[in-house]
């Protein structure tokens, strides 16, 4: 469909009503070399800006303040809390170009997804707000029409200041990273004295939280737990507090979102008696609480697949489920990109209840697109990478080994999406995205941004497929089934 010579995003066409009366708005693209999407609003529409056209309506770009208007005449453009739902999917895209691919894919399957999930580090390292991951789900479900709920999560949060940003805007999931309050320094020899309150809930007593299994603590064990954690339950029940209570007076609370708790950020699996000690406290606090992130055995790394036994996270995650399931919340399991071994077992002992968090495999999806329709550029970035890559592993756990990462001069064109499928490259390219971002030229222009954003808004079509395979091999082994 054409409208004055652009062309319209058929699925975005909306009718609202203003004032009783009926108007338009939709989404079009700019004729090449610009190609820039952009709203088109009625005469009549109000809170929207933008150059007048000729039969009156507004051509309006895709600005913070359009975006805003937008969510407020459209509801479905506006994110919505799904962690209640039983199967909800974190998908942090840090581009801003992968919605679309991702909605094509979620409009299938019997799942709720996050479009919008950043954390401050991965804003530091794009160069991007809050504002422009909000904006850019919001444009995306309005292009393609998608009508599902769908959630924006500030993922990562520390501080207060930084949940107040996300919240403040509209984002309607906190991720709470405790990790600065676990002292996982603790041992038996210089754990402080025992806090009554907890020999007194604790010692001495079985748990049956159901299924045949009982959680107990010994008295050494319950020390070191609660001089690890104490500081974790207090840290959360403060910014529960401050935030998400309701108040008092009118029993309801400065911001509506839900809260995940993340205890995964540490050296050291969480061990049931742990997750239990938490998620009790927690309630004993008058914590409420969507989702509990804890740290599993073995390694969930950047990009590839589980490292570690499978039959210990097996038996492991039963009982991390079974403990979920006795306080009434779901598992969240972090950097969840591409652990094919493991998401049958998810599924399985969380009864297909659970929230899964990816981001970096997307960003892989990128970069595959590039080496498949630019290879010089590819190549150029890759070589770049290994030279970075020192400097990228400070900041990550990973075991990559670049000495099993092939010549990318001795390959062929063809062969260079197969790096992709290489476990040691794919860890290569997903650290080192924020340096490759962000790398300039003597005179201070972008080495590769606006390069690789220029291959992307070409090849958008071959992106979104890759990610509708690629994400779809992840719900289809975790036993999401498609919707009728």
């Amino acid at each position: 469909m054409h409208y004055s010579g652009f062309d319209v995003y058929e699925k975005s066409i909306c009718t609202v009503q203003i004032d009783g009366s009926e108007a338009e708005i939709f989404m079009a693209k700019d004729s090449p070399p610009d190609g820039a999407d952009f709203l088109v609003i009625g005469t009549t529409i109000p809170g929207f800006s933008g150059e007048r056209l000729a039969d009156g309506k507004i051509k309006a770009p895709l600005t913070n303040d359009n975006a805003n208007a937008l969510r407020k005449l459209c509801p479905f453009t506006a994110p919505g809390r799904v962690l209640c739902k039983d199967r909800s999917f974190g998908l942090g895209d840090r581009l801003g170009i992968a919605t679309p691919g991702h909605i094509k894919l979620f409009e299938q399957y019997d799942v709720y997804p996050v479009f919008a999930q950043q954390s401050i580090r991965e804003l530091n390292l794009t160069n991007r707000k809050y504002e422009d991951v909000l904006d850019a789900a919001t444009f995306a479900v309005f292009r393609e029409g998608f009508r599902k709920s769908w959630g924006a999560d500030g993922d990562h949060l520390k501080t207060p200041e930084d949940i107040a940003y996300a919240l403040g805007l509209g984002f309607t999931m906190i991720t709470l990273d405790c990790s600065e309050h676990i002292k996982s320094d603790v041992t038996k020899e210089n754990a402080p004295a025992l806090p009554e309150k907890y020999r007194d809930r604790y010692l001495e007593k079985q748990f049956d939280i159901g299924e045949g299994i009982n959680i107990s603590f010994t008295e050494a064990e319950l020390q070191v737990i609660a001089a690890m954690y104490g500081g974790v339950i207090d840290f959360v029940t403060s910014m529960y507090n401050r935030f998400l209570k309701g108040s008092p007076a009118s029993g309801e609370a400065e911001y509506s979102a839900d809260f995940e708790v993340s205890i995964d950020e540490t050296s050291t699996p969480t061990t049931p008696s742990q997750h239990y000690f938490i998620a009790r406290e927690l309630v004993e606090a008058g914590v409420s609480f969507a989702t509990i992130a804890p740290r599993f055995c073995g390694e969930f790394q950047k990009g590839i697949d589980y490292v570690g036994d499978i039959a210990q996270f097996e038996k492991e995650i039963k009982i991390h489920a079974a403990i979920a399931r006795h306080f009434r919340y779901k598992l969240s399991i972090h950097s969840g990109s591409d652990k094919f071994n493991v998401f049958p077992y998810i599924s399985r002992e969380c009864r297909g209840a659970f929230h899964i968090k990816t981001a970096g495999t997307n960003w892989l999806e990128a970069m595959r697109v590039v080496a498949q329709t630019d290879p010089a550029l590819y190549r150029e970035i890759h070589r770049y990478a290994l030279a970075a890559f020192d400097e990228a592993r400070q900041y990550y756990h990973v075991s990559t080994d670049v000495s099993n990462i092939p010549d990318v001069d001795a390959l062929g064109d063809a062969e260079l999406p197969s790096l992709f499928d290489n476990n040691d490259s794919r860890q290569l390219i997903h650290i080192t995205y924020g340096l490759i971002l962000n790398k300039k030229n003597p005179d201070g222009s972008c080495a590769f941004k606006d390069r690789l954003f220029g291959i992307w808004r070409q090849n958008e079509d071959v992106y979104a497929l890759a990610l509708e395979k690629h994400i779809g091999k992840h719900l289809e082994l975790l036993g999401i089934s498609k919707q009728l």
